[in-house]
């Protein structure tokens, strides 16, 4: 059967990720593997495992000009993996990330670090 349809490729839930929009996070993997400066993700795409980082995996992109913007060489930053990532504590140090239910019953993630809930 070579020929899958569109239904067959589908996947039928967004995995549960450990990174937020919003989080700061460290490179442990990669080019710009850099332990020490904690950047924040700007965007997660679920369905692909990947994070936009601020600053990190940049590219240059060759733009055409449009009505409204000048064309040229512009730098957009590119995905990488989530796996390449590590979120930061409340006090700057690289964690793993557990889930647990809180007081309301809702999943809430926490620092195995040191067991902090994070928000």
């Amino acid at each position: 059967m070579a020929n899958k349809t569109y239904k067959d490729k589908q996947k039928r839930f967004a995995p549960k990720l450990k990174i937020k929009k919003g989080d700061m996070v460290v490179v442990i993997a990669g080019a710009d593997k850099d332990r020490s400066t904690p950047r924040e993700v700007l965007q997660i795409l679920p369905s692909e495992n990947r994070a936009i980082v601020d600053g990190v995996n940049i590219r240059k992109k060759h733009q055409k000009p449009t009505e409204t913007e000048a064309g040229g060489i512009v730098e957009k930053a590119a995905s990488i993996h989530i796996s390449n990532l590590m979120l930061v504590d409340s006090d700057n140090q690289p964690t793993r990330v557990g889930r647990k239910a809180g007081d309301n019953g809702k999943l809430q993630r926490f620092s195995k670090r040191n067991g902090n809930i994070i928000n």
